[in-house]
C-alpha cells in the first residue's frame, strides 16, 4: 500500500473531506487511475464531490511531489501515488493496464557513456510494454 495519506498529513496539507477521499482512492499498490476514474470512485464515497475538485486536488498532489503523472502512448494521464518509491512501469499495449515493477541493477548502466552525449543524467524512466494476461487470453 502507498503511504499517501500519511505523507500528506506529515506535510501539514489540509485534508478536507474531498481531499481525503481523493487520497483514499489513490491509496494502494499498482494504482494508476485517470482523473475521471478517480472522480468516479471518489463520488461513490462522497457523492457531492465535483470533477473540478478532483482535478484540482490531483494537480496539487502532483505539484507537492506526492503523486506522479504517468503518460503512456498518448492515452489519458494517470496518477501514481508511489512517488517516493523508485520504480518503473509495465504497460499492456492493448488495454493500457499499468503495473509498478522494480528491476534490479543500475538502469543507467544500459546507456554507454558515448551514448550520453555529454548529458549529466539525473533520472532514468523505463517503460516495459507487452500484453497483460487478460489480453493474451482473449
Amino acid at each position: 500500500m502507498s503511504d499517501l495519506l500519511d505523507r500528506l498529513r506529515g506535510r501539514g496539507w489540509r485534508l478536507t473531506a474531498q481531499r481525503r477521499v481523493v487520497a483514499e482512492v489513490l491509496d494502494g499498490d499498482h494504482v494508476h487511475y485517470t482523473a475521471d476514474e478517480v472522480h468516479a470512485k471518489a463520488a461513490e464515497l462522497l457523492p457531492e464531490i465535483s470533477r473540478a475538485t478532483v482535478y484540482n486536488t490531483l494537480g496539487e498532489m502532483v505539484t507537492l511531489g506526492e503523486v506522479l503523472e504517468v503518460s503512456t502512448d498518448g492515452r489519458a494521464k494517470r496518477y501514481d501515488p508511489n512517488a517516493h518509491h523508485a520504480h518503473q512501469h509495465l504497460v499492456c499495449s492493448r488495454c493500457g493496464t499499468i503495473r509498478d515493477v522494480h528491476p534490479s541493477g543500475d538502469l543507467l548502466a544500459g546507456l554507454p557513456a558515448e551514448q550520453r552525449f555529454g548529458f549529466q543524467v539525473s533520472a532514468v524512466e523505463v517503460t516495459y510494454r507487452g500484453l497483460c494476461p487478460g489480453c493474451t487470453a482473449g
